[in-house]
């Protein structure tokens, strides 16, 4: 995704609160639900300059989006994220629009989603109740315990949490009620711990499978060899190279992956072959490929 969001709400990078404040509102009149009564163009640009506005009007997240680019900031920031902490009903009212509730229905005025599932309704309308709050996501490391600081009604809490074996990236645990409160007095959201493998220096994952590259000797692609192979959890495995083995081959062992979240089954390791071939040779061994060489091979 990529929006420039200076550009959307037709401001120099280095404008002021208050240039961009009073740029929002100028759109903001344009463009909000209570005036363009349905039209859907209308209604996305709206949504496109209130998120511009979410961003670039809070101190914090306008240095992320100058310092990481568009699409860094995005990789970095959902949509709950972007629209977490902006009170649309205190910017409505002061532009003199009435109320610009959060809701979870209709109640009134006009409903659209932002995305992530948060409800807006604005223009005049009884306040809803019982609005679920935002949920929020954690990136980090597989096969850890790690403590969170989060903010969760109103203060600063600390949580340890257990990744258990076999979370590979993108999944996620989830904490009933540990998200962000309700704007009007319903239950807490939800806290996400999605899980993100790093980068390892010898082992890459697929789902369970784990792939490791292991450099031959050209003598030993040719002639075969047995090799000690590391694995995930510190031990070493003897691995067998038939003679004549190409590079690129890869070779399975089996069950020594990743465990799988549920059950005992583990995926596998393969070993993808490659073949160190010398740069610089010595008379003798340039002598002894010469002469290979003659024969045919």
């Amino acid at each position: 995704m990529s929006e420039d969001y200076y550009k959307i709400l037709g401001v120099k990078k280095d404008a002021s609160e208050g240039e961009i404040k009073k740029a929002y509102r100028k759109l903001a009149m344009k463009y909000h639900p209570d005036h363009t009564k349905g039209d859907k163009s209308a209604e996305d640009k709206f949504k496109k300059i209130s998120e511009a506005y979410a961003v670039l009007s809070n101190k914090e997240k306008r240095k992320e989006y100058d310092t990481f680019g568009s699409e860094g900031f995005h990789q970095r920031f959902s949509q709950e994220d972007i629209f977490r902490g902006f009170d649309f009903g205190d910017i409505f009212k002061e532009f003199g629009f009435g109320g610009g509730n959060f809701s979870g229905g209709r109640a009134g005025g006009t409903r659209f989603s932002f995305g992530g599932g948060s409800g807006l309704n604005f223009g005049g309308g009884r306040q809803q109740a019982h609005v679920k709050g935002s949920d929020l996501v954690y990136d980090f490391a597989t096969g850890t315990s790690k403590i969170i600081t989060f903010q969760h009604q109103g203060g600063s809490e600390n949580l340890t949490v257990k990744i258990p074996p076999g979370m590979t990236s993108g999944k996620k645990l989830r904490l009933a009620g540990k998200g962000s409160p309700s704007p009007y007095g319903g239950p807490a959201g939800d806290l996400y711990i999605k899980s993100q493998v790093l980068n390892d220096p010898v082992f890459s994952s697929e789902n369970q499978d784990l792939y490791l590259n292991q450099e031959l000797k050209l003598s030993e692609a040719i002639l075969g060899t047995t090799i000690a192979v590391p694995t995930i959890d510190d031990k070493q495995l003897s691995l067998k190279i038939p003679p004549g083995t190409k590079p690129g081959t890869k070779m399975r062992l089996s069950g020594h992956g990743l465990p799988a979240m549920k059950g005992n089954k583990k995926g596998d390791l393969f070993v993808r072959i490659q073949i160190k071939v010398p740069k610089q040779l010595d008379a003798r061994q340039k002598k002894l490929v010469e002469d290979l060489a003659a024969t045919g091979l």
